[in-house]
């Protein structure tokens, strides 16, 4: 049979059954091409599978771990590093600038120089060198031997003779009765009286200038007798006696002349010295000049540490600016500027002798850092310096949350020695506690169990 004369429908079987075949054998052969393909091929196939698995297995090695941001420490370990909590709050900061100031004492107030009224002869010395005294308290006496102190009480004490020699005359002119005494002899007395009164409140006013006190005057007209000897007492307090609180009183700073020396009017005997209340002598350039002045002007409490030996230190707040110097040195270009401060008896002990010490706790001479107020800044985060650890260019705290500590990034606004200014963008919240001393270590033990490196110049800077 001759296939033009098929039918169509023989025609279209004939080609499904040749489809058929044809996907069958290529089925069979690509599932047995592990068998028939080349070498080479085979080959390539497996190498560049080989290098995506090295490469993935490479990737592997070389990806770190999540970094943590929080550490979980136990009571004892905040013990160990010294753990200080601080609660963040918003508060006002003050920018200060650092001066060298040292205590010295006002002049014309803290010192007295007690010197001899007259001239005479040092017969007793009653006072020690730093021996407290109160005012109007004997220290010295001297034999006089000053010839005008002596012409002066014998006037004085010849006008009191002659003044009761007249008015013993008058009482017995008056006692005689009118008519027989004129009474012109008794108006003569009188008028002789008023000039023995003149002459002898002139007598005492004059002894008074010498140095003889209103008692010893007295004591002159009551006992008719010369005064041999003068007590040099101490002055009353020419001032308040400040925040000192209890009743002033000197000490002996020194004692220049001793028994039986002879000294003249005018000549140093003793310096008594008041310090209750001291001054602070700061000194800064020129350029220091204007914040000072706005310290000045706005009243602002100024800081200061008193410098000791061995590192020792101490700080003394709440110090008031009294005023700047008006001249400044041509060789430094420095100027003084002069602060109140209020003193303290630390030590008030009397000896077996009966003389009584004391010791103030300021002292002329002792060194201070002051730390003067420059510019006010409100509504700051302001925490300790040892608060923030510094790593980089980043800036941490650790938040405490329970027993855990959460590193918190923080942008730095300012810092000096001692504080730190931290932006309020909302890091840190108001009543948020933060490690303050200890925030170091809290950080190197949370980059320790991260397994990172630690930075040696990480921390926080002073």
């Amino acid at each position: 049979m001759s296939t033009s004369n098929q039918s169509p429908s023989s025609a279209v079987r004939g080609w499904l059954v040749s489809l058929i075949v044809v996907g069958s054998l290529a089925a069979a052969a690509w599932a047995t091409s592990d068998r028939w393909l080349p070498t080479s091929r085979k080959t390539a196939a497996a190498g560049e599978a080989d290098h995506d698995h090295d490469h993935a297995e490479g990737d592997h090695d070389h990806a770190s771990p999540a970094e943590q941001t929080a550490i979980k420490l136990s009571n004892n370990a905040l013990k160990n590093i010294g753990f200080q909590p601080v609660t963040v709050k918003l508060g006002e900061f003050e920018r200060k600038i650092t001066l060298p100031a040292i205590v010295v004492e006002q002049p014309g107030r803290n010192q007295i120089h007690v010197t001899s009224p007259l001239t005479g002869v040092v017969a007793e010395v009653r006072i020690v060198p730093g021996e407290a005294v109160e005012p109007d308290s004997a220290m010295f006496r001297l034999r006089l031997t000053h010839e005008d102190i002596v012409s002066a009480q014998r006037d004085y004490l010849l006008s009191v003779e002659n003044l009761a020699v007249v008015d013993r005359e008058i009482v017995r002119l008056q006692s005689l009765g009118e008519g027989v005494i004129a009474g012109k002899r008794v108006l003569e007395q009188q008028y002789e009286k008023q000039k023995l009164e003149a002459s002898l409140l002139a007598g005492e006013q004059a002894l008074r200038m010498h140095g003889l006190s209103a008692e010893q005057v007295a004591e002159i007209r009551q006992t008719r007798r010369l005064l041999q000897s003068l007590t040099i007492r101490a002055p009353d307090h020419s001032h308040e006696a400040g925040g000192c609180g209890g009743d002033p009183l000197f000490h002996v700073q020194s004692i220049a002349v001793s028994p039986g020396e002879q000294v003249e009017a005018g000549r140093e005997l003793c310096v008594l010295a008041d310090h209750c209340e001291l001054m602070v002598e700061g000194r800064a350039f020129e350029d220091d000049a204007a914040p000072l002045r706005q310290a000045v002007k706005e009243g602002w409490d100024v800081s200061a540490t008193l410098l000791g030996g061995k590192g020792a230190s101490e700080k003394i707040e709440g110090l008031k600016l009294l005023y700047l110097a008006d001249k400044i040195d041509p060789e430094t270009r420095a100027f003084r500027f002069y602060l109140q401060l209020p003193n303290q008896i630390v030590l008030d002990q009397t000896s077996p002798t009966g003389h009584r010490y004391l010791e103030w706790h300021y002292k002329p001479g002792q060194r201070l850092e002051l730390r003067v107020p420059v510019e006010r800044w409100t509504d700051r985060i302001v925490l300790p310096v040892d608060a923030v650890v510094e790593e980089g260019a980043e800036m941490y705290v650790y938040r405490q949350n329970g027993s855990q500590f959460e590193r918190v990034p923080v942008h730095v606004e300012y810092r000096d020695r001692n504080s730190v200014v931290v932006a309020n963008d909302g890091s840190l919240f108001p009543g948020d506690v933060v490690a303050g001393n200890g925030a170091y270590q809290i950080h190197l033990a949370l980059k320790n169990k991260s397994g990172g490196a630690i930075d040696p110049h990480a921390g926080h800077n002073h």
